[in-house]
């Protein structure tokens, strides 16, 4: 899987379909969410194995949060709502944080108020109509993926790419000053007679 920076987790509020979060959660496997959770929701871990055939829950952190209050999440860590909602941002124009979790409603509710509030982005999935809980999961990691990860571009013609994927370049030091003038005031020249007298020494 290409490089992508940062970390996301993803998870369900309410859900009372354990074969669809069990298919979320396989999903998030594969895309290698750091981790996942649900929120006032009880999931049966026997149940959603039987689409969940990775065995997600034993590869990464699973987190059951009562109440929409009680999430506790990294800081600095952004909510990502995935909600059709007149306000929501269509998901092809949406630019994911670096460090996010995306919550999906429960099946018919949608995510509830106190969620929405909570929510620093809400996110839609442009279409005709709602669709599977675990699929609208799977195109919201899919979409995070192809737009932070680094891959070949796409060539203008229909087929495959014309030119490699573009190397990974570690970043550099960066200066306030062009030239780092603003370290000058702590440079000191190196102390080579002290070397001198201590190498004389040995």
């Amino acid at each position: 899987m290409a490089a992508n920076r940062g970390y996301f987790g993803i998870g369900v509020e309410g859900v009372s379909k354990p074969y669809n979060l069990g298919n979320v959660f396989r999903t998030a496997h594969a895309f290698e969410a750091s981790f996942v959770f649900t929120v006032s929701a009880h999931y049966s871990r026997a149940e959603g194995a039987k689409v969940d055939t990775s065995d997600a829950l034993s590869q990464m952190p699973f987190y059951q949060f009562d109440s929409v209050g009680d999430m506790l999440l990294p800081k600095g860590c952004q909510v990502v709502g995935i909600e059709i909602t007149e306000e929501a941002i269509e998901l092809p124009s949406f630019r994911h944080p670096t460090n996010a979790v995306y919550v999906l409603g429960a099946e018919r509710q949608g995510l509830t108020a106190d969620m929405q509030a909570r929510c620093t982005h809400v996110v839609k999935i442009p279409m005709r109509f709602s669709i599977n809980l675990g699929m609208a999961g799977a195109i919201v990691m899919y979409d995070r993926l192809v737009t932070r990860g680094r891959f070949a571009p796409r060539p203008v013609r229909a087929g495959g790419p014309t030119e490699p994927a573009p190397k990974h370049v570690h970043g550099a030091p960066a200066f306030r000053v062009p030239g780092g003038g603003s370290m000058e005031k702590w440079r000191k020249p190196a102390p080579m007679a002290e070397v001198a007298e201590a190498r004389a020494k040995d």
